[in-house]
């Protein structure tokens, strides 16, 4: 019954963040140009804000602009929630035993860190794929990638399989601090609100909870998560875009993206983007978790009925 439970949780959240990412990755797109973009490169438009960004790639790239990397983003998406709240619902279960209420926030916190470092390992590779792909556009000097399977053969042919690794690092740290932030958050928030809504409705039930409630909570947990480690998202994008003609990676690791970006940049560097990455993440980690949740009642609906 145990692993049933948890597949139920990867199925949840693998539809989840797969509704997420449909609607929102135009403006994924335009987080990873800002996030690359340190002035100084000539392959790369520059834009003024994230209206401006928008309306200049749907007008000189289409929808095929705006949609670059979409494939891969689907796929790492519903890959990374689906075994994130597979991970996650397992190591809490092994914390807890079968008294999951009792959990500290330090149990949801290393809970979320182990599931975010198993995470990076199996998606690192899609992620490159996906950060490459938003990144081509009329300027390129480079014969462009046609899709996922050209770009996954023209790079480890190019550059090794290890090249498909690059930012690992940095993905490591932010998919364990990132989702142990939000997922504490989410899950402490989760607890004060269910005791609120509860005491006033004489219960003790968690159902009392809704679909704006979840809305609230998902969202106010993001917003704290990438507040705290949206420079590491920085770092990650600059060491995963395609190396120059050359053959040479603009960067050699994420020690080298920190000095030229606070030499050149400052502070202001590490937070380019940061604008899209809230419009996009913020609304859709409500969507998730309101979907995560409300599949998770069916599931439990139909499991009661069994």
């Amino acid at each position: 019954m145990a692993v049933k439970w948890e597949w139920e949780n990867a199925t949840a959240g693998a539809v989840a963040g797969f509704a997420t990412v449909a609607i929102m990755h135009p403006l994924d797109v335009v987080r990873t140009r800002f996030q690359v973009n340190d002035g100084r490169i000539s392959n790369l438009p520059s834009y003024k804000n994230t209206p401006n960004a928008i309306f200049t790639i749907a007008r000189s790239e289409g929808l095929r602009g705006l949609y670059a990397g979409f494939t891969p983003a689907v796929i790492g998406s519903s890959i990374s929630w689906g075994l994130f709240f597979f991970f996650y619902s397992r190591a809490k279960k092994r914390y807890s035993g079968d008294e999951e209420d009792k959990l500290s926030p330090g149990h949801h916190l290393a809970a979320a860190a182990e599931a975010g470092a198993l995470v990076s390992f199996f998606t690192n590779p899609v992620w490159v794929i996906k950060t490459r792909l938003q990144l081509q556009n009329p300027l390129h000097q480079t014969r462009q990638y046609s899709g996922v399977y050209d770009a996954l053969r023209t790079i480890t042919k190019e550059e090794g399989w290890t090249a498909l690794y690059r930012g690992i690092w940095p993905s490591l740290l932010l998919q364990v601090s990132h989702g142990a932030i939000q997922f504490t958050a989410y899950e402490e928030l989760r607890k004060l609100l269910v005791d609120f809504k509860s005491e006033k409705a004489k219960t003790k039930d968690v159902e009392v909870l809704n679909s704006l409630d979840y809305t609230f909570l998902g969202a106010s947990s993001k917003v704290a998560a990438i507040l705290f480690t949206y420079p590491v998202q920085v770092i990650r994008s600059r060491l995963q875009q395609r190396p120059n003609q050359d053959g040479v990676p603009r960067y050699a690791d994420s020690f080298h993206v920190i000095k030229e970006t606070a030499r050149f940049e400052g502070l202001r560097g590490f937070y380019k983007g940061i604008t899209a990455n809230l419009l996009k993440n913020v609304p859709a980690s409500a969507v998730t978790f309101v979907v995560y949740e409300n599949v998770l009642k069916v599931f439990n609906l139909t499991r009661k009925k069994d």
